[in-house]
């Protein structure tokens, strides 16, 4: 079974940072998408960042020049490095993959649990 587990969320003052990570484990052929999502207190679940296979990365308007997505195919992981939080960057961060899987051979979408990022003085 493929499972996604996110972790480096927490509480942070508005201008600090914070490192997410997205760690993909089990039956895996390829990634194909990795994808940070986020989802605040009424709000519907938005895009924050994703990055292709080929490397192309996309950014939502409201983080762009702060949040930088990575991956680490060794690893099987995504990154989200954070700067420069505001207090309206609170939120429920998900990370999404696209994954091929060898046995048996699938192509599906895994979604992590989440992980809370509390920006607040």
């Amino acid at each position: 079974q493929v499972q996604l587990v996110e972790s480096g969320g927490g509480l942070v003052q508005p201008g600090g940072s914070l490192r997410l990570a997205c760690a993909a484990s089990g039956s895996i052929f390829s990634i194909s998408f990795m994808g940070w999502y986020r989802q605040a207190p009424g709000k519907q679940r938005e895009l924050v960042a994703a990055v292709t296979a080929s490397g192309s990365r996309n950014y939502a308007d409201f983080v762009k020049g702060r949040f930088t997505i990575s991956r680490d195919n060794a690893k099987n992981t995504a990154y989200l490095q954070m700067n420069s939080l505001k207090p309206e960057d609170t939120a429920v961060y998900y990370c999404k993959m696209a994954i091929v899987t060898r046995d048996p051979v699938r192509n599906s979408e895994y979604w992590g649990k989440g992980t809370l990022v509390t920006v607040s003085s």
